[in-house]
């Protein structure tokens, strides 16, 4: 007997496989209409018309619109304090963002803020914004440590992770990111932070099974070049998955990093020239595009229409942290990516769904609608995926399913 029954979908639209899009496939979907969807043991069982099986539940999507769920592959929900103040600033146009991180704020504010922090405190923050993020239909998302930079506060934030993803309905993977900045206390010191990254962070933190990716920020206001470099190299060794912060501020060296590296995303690319986008598309790595944070700080737009003519995988995602992008709604980024890149529905949805799967290495368990995979899926308030990303002002959810559970509702049903 399955679990679960959606019928009367009017049309469900999904790529297919497991492996990331590029090029002309980017905006590849399949669309079924007039379909049902079997649900057993939290994943996918059956896609057709009316299945043979019984169900315990049946629901009637009443001719709507039917996506997988919505992955966030690039966040920094965990963090303490706010910078409103900053905010400010960087609107009146007193400040940049790379000059208020070299003036010791920005990031540096919510490292003091988040080390204030007892591990519970950041817990109970934390909820809200995981309820919110599954409202607007995100599924699984990526958090990234970085807002502790000691060995004590960077376990701290992982832990706070760890245990969110055991006890909340949305699956998180979690990076490792004391490659963000350098504290205060080793302004001095670089190359004694990034020894402690390396000899006594990344060690610890795999011993421990807190993170499953490294991620390192490769700026002038971030870590350079080679001290990027050898805390990529350190995670390697210690077997985590490689990410890299490139190009957001300037053309940093980060894509040429992520190449060397085969990480297997470089996040942001704003300012990547055509020779970084050459180097990282002949090593297969995913661009993770965050539109909000060029949105945020008034900078320009990633060249996501050019990258996908190149034939690189391009995923987007919200950015989501208290200083350059503070929206978790990944419908709204959907739509920005959609009014600024000038990409096609199918390309969007993609970018947000099995392209962002492939950079948390999740492609083979969610990112598409196929029999086998866990049924994180979306029932819309409308029947078409251009009206999706048409209006700009609401909530689009339906009801949610997070492996087959319904996490959220906004129906009668």
């Amino acid at each position: 007997m399955l679990d679960i029954v959606i019928k009367n979908i009017g049309s469900l639209v999904t790529a297919q496989g497991s492996n990331p899009l590029y090029g002309k496939n980017q905006g590849k979907v399949k669309v079924y209409n007039n379909i049902c969807i079997g649900i057993k043991n939290g994943l996918i069982e059956y896609i057709g018309e009316s299945p043979n099986e019984r169900a315990r539940k049946t629901i009637n999507a009443n001719g709507a619109l039917v996506t997988s769920g919505l992955v966030d592959c690039h966040t920094h929900f965990v963090y303490g304090g706010s910078r409103e103040d900053e905010m400010y600033d960087i609107v009146t146009g007193h400040m940049g963002y790379s000059d208020i991180i070299k003036a010791g704020y920005g990031i540096l504010s919510t490292v003091k803020d988040t080390r204030k922090q007892t591990e519970n405190a950041l817990y109970k923050k934390s909820i809200p914004i995981l309820d919110s993020m599954i409202k607007y239909g995100t599924t699984t998302v990526e958090g990234k440590s970085g807002y502790g930079l000691t060995v004590k506060d960077e376990i701290k934030i992982l832990n706070v992770m760890k245990k969110l993803n055991e006890n909340h309905k949305i699956d998180i993977v979690s990076t490792f990111m004391g490659g963000h900045v350098v504290p205060e206390e080793y302004k001095n010191d670089r190359e004694g932070y990034v020894n402690l990254i390396c000899n006594e962070m990344i060690p610890k933190i795999v011993e421990l099974g807190l993170a499953e990716f490294c991620d390192v920020f490769c700026e002038n206001c971030g870590l350079n070049m080679e001290e990027s470099h050898n805390i990529l190299d350190a995670a390697r060794k210690h077997n985590l998955k490689l990410k890299i912060h490139s190009d957001q501020l300037e053309t940093s060296g980060g894509s040429y990093l992520a190449a060397r590296f085969k990480a297997i995303s470089a996040e942001h690319l704003i300012m990547a020239d055509d020779r970084c986008i050459d180097i990282i598309k002949k090593q297969g790595v995913i661009a993770v595009l965050l539109p909000n944070a060029s949105f945020y700080l008034g900078m320009p737009y990633a060249r996501a229409r050019y990258m996908i003519e190149k034939g690189i995988p391009v995923a987007i995602a919200s950015d989501y942290n208290p200083g350059s992008s503070t929206c978790f709604n990944m419908q709204f980024i959907m739509k920005l990516a959609y009014l600024i890149y000038r990409l096609k529905p199918e390309e969007i949805l993609n970018a947000a769904t099995i392209n962002a799967a492939c950079a948390i290495d999740r492609g083979k368990e969610i990112g598409t609608i196929e029999v086998g995979k866990k049924a994180d899926i979306i029932i819309w308030n409308t029947k078409k995926l251009n009206f999706l990303l048409y209006t700009l002002d609401n909530n689009l959810c339906g009801i949610v399913f997070k492996s087959g559970e319904i996490v959220y509702n906004n129906t009668n049903i």
